[in-house]
């Protein structure tokens, strides 16, 4: 499948946020420093017509993005060593990959059962990881349209910035910004309640 970019571009908070660094917990300085991937399929809705593209406005989703960023602040991170070379997340809103593309012969009933493919990888986007850990996003994503006027979402959450759980939060404070709805439930950034006991 061809996949053509139309345009990247980093998101930065919205408004100025904390510069600080983030402590990691031991439990996260063994997880691998890899993307955990995801994508979304949305079909086109029956009877939309013109409308039908809109719902993934790109600029309105940049904007909300850039909002979510705000509370959500250590998304817009990079990864640092501490003076002891302990991996922690420097809060310095350096910002998020956003990307958007076109699958110009695709369709979301392309991808079958939604098996990993290779196809599948590339609607998320590729991380340069050989200019060292301070040097790529924390969040990666791509938007890309098909021919059908489906719409993928395909993001890329580092590991240390937000676990399973916390990456959906993210993911659905943004998706509410996106539709006007403020984020119902704010995100609570102190990681020093997970200290080991000495």
């Amino acid at each position: 499948m061809k996949i053509t970019v139309r345009g990247s571009t980093v998101v930065v908070p919205a408004e100025e946020t904390p510069r600080l660094r983030l402590w990691n917990a031991n439990p996260d300085l063994v997880v691998p420093r890899f993307h955990t991937p995801s994508v979304y399929f949305f079909r086109r809705g029956a009877g939309e017509g013109e409308e039908a593209g809109r719902y993934f406005d790109a600029e309105r989703m940049r904007r909300a993005l850039a909002e979510a960023l705000v509370p959500f602040y250590p998304m817009a991170g990079r990864l640092a060593r501490d003076e002891d070379g302990r991996v922690e997340i420097d809060c310095n809103a350096e910002g998020v990959l956003f990307v958007e593309a076109d699958a110009p012969d695709g369709t979301v009933d392309d991808f079958g059962d939604f098996a990993p493919t290779m196809d599948l990888k590339r609607l998320i986007p590729a991380v340069d990881f050989t200019g060292g850990i301070s040097s790529y996003p924390l969040l990666v994503v791509q938007v890309t349209h098909f021919k059908c006027g489906g719409v993928a979402l395909g993001i890329g959450m580092q590991h240390h910035v937000a676990d399973g759980f916390s990456g959906l939060h993210f993911i659905n404070s943004w998706a509410d910004l996106c539709r006007g709805v403020p984020i119902a439930v704010m995100p609570f950034i102190d990681r020093t309640l997970l200290r080991a006991r000495p």
